[in-house]
């Protein structure tokens, strides 16, 4: 096996290609994706760690809440810094950009009209205070 980016004939095995392009932290990580037959290579499901890819492959994987679809530009011969990683790859499905109404994490408290639901303190102290002046 030819690590590299030489000839059309190299490959590499897909944990290592997923780890030297910086998806997963640890090879291991990218291992257990693959195992549990999550990762998609050119459409067939694959569960094995050690299946080769090449330059041209398509990965489809999730990530995440994301769906990763993947097209192999170079194989790498190291686990580098991410400009390097970013240079292995074309990402053909990009991720969008959550805004703050889809995302619940940012969007804002919903808003209540007053009066509906649940009363507040305020309210239930002016019942109060309504109730025990309509008894004297």
């Amino acid at each position: 096996m030819i690590e590299g980016g030489g000839p059309a004939t190299a490959s590499i095995r897909v944990d290592k290609w997923l780890w030297y392009a910086r998806f997963f932290k640890s090879r291991s990580i990218a291992a257990k994706l693959v195992q549990s037959r999550k990762l998609r290579i050119n459409s067939i499901i694959v569960s094995k760690a050690s299946t080769a890819v090449k330059a041209e492959d398509v990965l489809t994987f999730a990530q995440g809440k994301n769906i990763r679809v993947i097209r192999i530009c170079d194989l790498g011969t190291r686990r580098g810094p991410a400009p390097e990683a970013q240079s292995l790859y074309e990402d053909l499905a990009p991720l969008e950009k959550k805004t703050t109404e889809t995302d619940p994490a940012i969007s804002p408290v919903a808003k209540r009209d007053s009066g509906a639901g649940r009363p507040t303190k305020a309210d239930r102290r002016a019942l109060d205070k309504l109730r025990s002046n309509a008894e004297e």
